[in-house]
């Protein structure tokens, strides 16, 4: 293919997004990369604790190889969608062959339970935006109290956890999930950084206090908690008093709140497992406690933004589930199930496709998934005679947008001051904290 003349989308400039444009621009497409942040990286940039530097460092390397490439043209500050500033249809008239969704899960999940309105009610998301410094999240003020009850057991839990236990040295943090302790989602490392802070003896109470429940389908209580316990032995010195502790077989029913409109407790139903010990279901037993906390943060993922303008079912944008180019057996083709058929040209991969734990070597696999299925596509389309016309005919829509548009030179130069200004302070690290400071320093 690589001679001949064919313009793809890229819409979202994360992990699976930038993999995704090297491959299609490996194999003699021209790439134009949309990002609605000014930063390139997705959650590999405002994802990762804010303190693994080294780690952000390494990506961000890879990631300007990749942007330094040729074919690929990069466009910050910009949103694509129904409400955007480009729809996909609008895209597809300009001229481009294909479109790749890889804009991330956007849209935030919650469970639908009274006082999720209530002053200290957050989303896992927007606190770990917040922290890595993420415009506008990164200007928010979030209100977390003393006594953090977290909804989920998993890495993103661990995440807001680390944060709580040695950045706001809160007093209390609370693992709240409806199922028991050998469903713990959370890796044995992702505990190494909260550990020293988890409250033994409660635990102990808390898994004497469920073993009826686990033994009767089969569930090791032994293992269980050797599991939860095992990332203590490596845990980072403890920079706090906090409390970490864990409720288990709590499912969420109500938020309560104060005159003032605060939290003050979180109302749980107890409930119980059912199945087997591979398969547990956790069954609610009609009785109730209530959890004296102040702050309730939901760690239960993300899903799709639904006003994208892709249809959406179940949290996700929907596949062609007979697909035409297919990868390792995974359909990566938009679908309109109302008008049942695929939505031609639109492709999405990564966390657009289907959400997964997160982890950046398999964004980057899915992405370059995505790009070989959009490849495929692309070899039963007619090239295009003069794609520069459509560049220069987007680059005319970019000016009419009276906004600031980040290009690759614009991005460098915020790079470069941000080094400097972390020189300066002493810092290993320097962000701007809001997209009006980065537009001043890059001119725009």
């Amino acid at each position: 293919m690589a001679d001949r003349h064919y313009l793809v989308a890229v819409i979202g400039a994360g992990p699976a997004g930038l993999f995704a444009a090297r491959q299609l621009a490996n194999q003699g497409a021209q790439v134009v990369l949309f990002n609605r942040d000014v930063k390139p990286g997705g959650l590999a940039e405002y994802g990762i604790y804010h303190s693994k530097i080294k780690m952000k460092e390494g990506l961000r390397k890879q990631f300007r190889q990749i942007l330094d490439t040729p074919q690929i043209t990069y466009y910050g500050n910009i949103t694509i969608g129904a409400a955007g500033d480009f729809s996909l249809e609008l895209l597809r008239r300009l001229g481009f062959h294909a479109v790749l969704v890889t804009a991330g899960a956007q849209g935030t999940k919650w469970l639908g339970l009274p006082g999720e309105d209530l002053q200290g009610v957050y989303h896992a998301k927007d606190l770990v935006y917040h922290y890595n410094k993420l415009p506008p999240y990164s200007q928010h003020h979030y209100a977390i109290g003393k006594h953090v009850a977290l909804i989920g057991v998993g890495n993103v839990m661990m995440d807001i956890a680390h944060w709580l236990v040695r950045d706001l040295k809160a007093h209390t943090v609370a693992g709240v999930a409806r199922r028991g302790p050998a469903e713990v989602k959370f890796t044995k490392k992702e505990m190494e950084s909260v550990g020293a802070n988890l409250d033994e003896a409660s635990l102990e109470n808390e898994l004497a206090r469920v073993a009826p429940v686990m033994e009767a389908i089969g569930q090791d209580v032994t293992a269980a908690r050797q599991y939860i316990i095992s990332g203590t032995a490596k845990a980072l010195p403890a920079t706090s008093a906090t409390r970490l502790r864990f409720e288990f077989l709590a499912s969420p029913v109500r938020i309560l709140g104060d005159e003032k409109g605060r939290v003050c407790g979180l109302e749980v139903e107890n409930t119980t497992l059912s199945g087997d010990k591979d398969n547990p279901k956790a069954r609610g037993l009609g009785t109730f406690r209530v959890l004296d906390v102040d702050t309730v943060v939901f760690c239960i993922g993300d899903k799709v933004d639904e006003s994208f303008g892709l249809p959406v079912m179940w949290n996700a944008y929907v596949k062609n589930p007979a697909p035409s180019f297919p990868v390792d057996a995974h359909s990566y083709e938009a679908y309109d199930p109302q008008a049942e058929k695929p939505i031609q040209g639109v492709f999405v991969a990564g966390w657009s496709r289907e959400a997964s734990s997160g982890l950046v070597g398999i964004a980057r696999k899915d992405g370059e998934n995505g790009a070989q299925a959009v490849l495929r596509y692309l070899d039963t389309q007619p090239r295009l005679a003069e794609p520069q016309s459509v560049l220069a005919a987007l680059d005319g829509c970019m000016q009419q947008l009276n906004k600031p548009v980040v290009t690759l030179p614009l991005l460098r130069k915020l790079e470069a001051e941000e080094c400097a200004e972390a020189q300066k302070r002493g810092l290993d690290e320097f962000k701007y904290a809001s997209n009006a400071e980065m537009f001043v320093v890059m001119g725009v």
